[in-house]
């Protein structure tokens, strides 16, 4: 199934503010009040550099300078202009952290304090120095009191939404979303539901939403996002079509593939009237996408077709949005049993990211590799698909904001090291991932529930009996909330679990969780379905056994999990194909 397509905000929407001073006669809607300036600009996230330098204006050096109460603005102005030019980072975060300290002395804790707050942690972000920046933001938070009137709740609304941008290049989603949720709580007090702002908060967490995988509550959020862009622009507007394409993805990764296709043909229109080839290219391939889920693959080559002439046509060959449709085309063509045109489409697509051309991402490169190595893993060349995935963790690696991506990579080399039968190694690719998530603080998740499973099977294939008890009891309790009891990933937990306990002579153990298993597979299949049959083949065998050697259930144990090992590899895949997009 294709990968998700990143969808992003139309060129004129505006960024969610940090609060940074600017010129003494600026003010906007985000501004702290009327004696507070401030300008309103992107996240350093995902910003561009700033076009000029500024000459910074010489600073006082020397201690008694702290005893002006002038000096927190003078510093905070040389701070800003400073961070703009570009010059010298650290000197911005040292102006920053003196202005902070001066307003703190002789102004206490108000808006100018949140101000420069705001500014040491923009400036921490820029230099990736994101554990440092999330103290000071929480500080931030703490200051403004909302009762106090809208400048210090929308500064405080500010400080929320900076920290879940923060949070996020961390690869901590949870609480990501939670200081989201929580500015937009403050927002919609301040503004009321329908504000254009107000929009694109719930944009922020739909996406947000998306990358945790929790797609009911990503379409709530985008639902809101919809109307309130329906409500206040005009039809086939950009930011509806932005919002329409995030609809789509949300449809197509709850399997809503007609749902997904209207949406998508909506903002196609709505880009057409807007006359953006490029985004109309774009929205194609994703047709393409939801043409081929849907196994209507003339239609779908159609679509590919389109989008690759234009992207040829505007942005030459060697694009990668060229190799994109390429890797569309080459998993078309293996679904229809045309190989060599499959393996032919690769190669082009690879041979781009060989030589990316100026402005590719490292994130864009990994993304091709690893939709590339499916299908050399789906015609049987797992070591040439093992290769390119280690290239992808290679290119991730020291980008910041990308744990939970390499985990989802790491797990698709897990099962692919576990397929061919190299153990060991699957096992540390599994558990190397687990370990990426733990520290995101995704220990919940049905996919950290699934990855518990696969590195259980991993142990038991290395006679590691007990430690893939282990494992397969906390996949239980995870899968239990997450999925609910009967659900068929849970019940396949459930059946590593008794042929673990067996061959450890836990054998009552094995016997009432068979039980359960049973049960549970006649609710959910049926009681003439082969996989009923087997549990009950397997439960009478126990129940008559008494005084057996332990030793000879090995085999047994093998092939109970061998059976679960295809369907727990296409949930994998699955799973980290949704974490790897943003």
């Amino acid at each position: 199934m294709p990968g998700l397509v990143s969808v992003q905000t139309p060129p004129q929407t505006p960024s969610l503010p940090l609060f940074i001073p600017d010129r003494p006669t600026r003010t906007d809607e985000y501004s702290y009040g009327s004696n507070a300036n401030t300008i309103k600009t992107p996240s350093p996230f995902n910003s561009q550099t700033r076009q000029g330098k500024k000459t910074p204006e010489k600073t006082p050096t020397h201690d008694s300078s702290f005893e002006n109460p002038d000096l927190g603005p003078f510093l905070l102005k040389v701070a800003r202009d400073t961070m703009v030019s570009g010059e010298n980072p650290l000197k911005a975060l040292d102006y920053a952290l003196r202005a902070s300290k001066s307003f703190e002395k002789f102004s206490g804790p108000g808006l100018e304090y949140v101000m420069s707050l705001h500014l040491v942690a923009a400036i921490y972000c820029s230099l990736r120095r994101f554990e440092e920046a999330v103290p000071v933001l929480e500080r931030s938070i703490e200051v403004p009191d909302p009762e106090n009137g809208s400048d210090h709740a929308l500064a405080k609304f500010s400080g929320y939404m900076q920290l879940g941008d923060t949070y996020s290049m961390l690869g901590r989603l949870d609480k990501s979303i939670s200081c989201y949720v929580s500015g937009l709580k403050i927002q919609m007090e301040v503004l009321g539901g329908s504000d254009p702002r107000v929009a694109e908060t719930c944009r922020y967490l739909a996406e947000a939403h998306v990358q945790a995988m929790q797609f009911d509550e990503a379409e709530r959020f985008c639902k809101k996002t919809l109307e309130i862009h329906r409500e206040h622009t005009a039809p086939s507007s950009l930011e509806e079509a932005a919002d329409r394409r995030l609809m789509a993805l949300i449809c197509e990764a709850k399997d809503d593939y007609e749902s997904a296709l209207e949406h998508l043909v909506l903002a196609s229109m709505a880009m057409i009237a807007n006359g953006q080839d490029n985004e109309v290219a774009a929205i194609d391939v994703s047709i393409g996408n939801i043409y081929l889920s849907l196994c209507r693959f003339d239609e779908a080559v159609f679509s590919y077709q389109k989008a690759l002439t234009v992207f040829k046509s505007t942005r030459g060959d060697n694009h990668p949005s060229v190799a994109s449709v390429f890797i569309r085309l080459a998993d078309l063509y293996y679904r229809t049993g045309r190989l060599r045109e499959s393996k032919s489409y690769c190669e082009n697509a690879l041979r781009i990211y060989a030589k990316p051309v100026l402005g590719t991402t490292a994130e864009e490169i990994a993304c091709g590799l690893t939709e590339i190595s499916s299908i050399y893993e789906a015609v049987n060349e797992p070591e040439e698909a093992l290769k390119l995935l280690q290239k992808a963790v290679k290119l991730l690696e020291d980008i910041p904001g990308q744990h939970n991506t390499i985990a989802g990579i790491e797990a698709q080399m897990g099962v692919m090291f576990y397929m061919v039968g190299r153990y060991g190694e699957a096992r540390n690719s599994f558990e190397s991932a687990i370990v990426k998530l733990h520290s995101t603080g995704e220990k919940k998740s049905a996919f950290f529930g699934i990855l518990l499973n696969q590195m259980g099977l991993a142990c038991v294939q290395l006679y590691k009996i007990g430690e893939a008890a282990r494992l397969f009891e906390e996949a239980r309790e995870i899968l239990e909330q997450e999925c609910g009891s009967f659900h068929l990933d849970t019940v396949g937990v459930y059946s590593n679990l008794a042929a673990t306990y067996d061959a450890m002579g836990r054998v009552e153990d094995a016997i009432e969780i068979l039980e359960y298993i049973l049960e549970a597979r006649k609710e959910k299949l049926g009681t003439a379905n082969p996989d009923v049959e087997d549990e009950k083949k397997r439960l009478a065998k126990l129940l008559k056994e008494t005084g057996r050697d332990r030793t000879k259930k090995g085999k047994s144990l093998e092939n109970l999990l061998d059976s679960n090992s295809h369907r727990m590899k296409e949930r994998i895949k699955r799973f980290s194909r949704f974490s790897f997009k943003t």
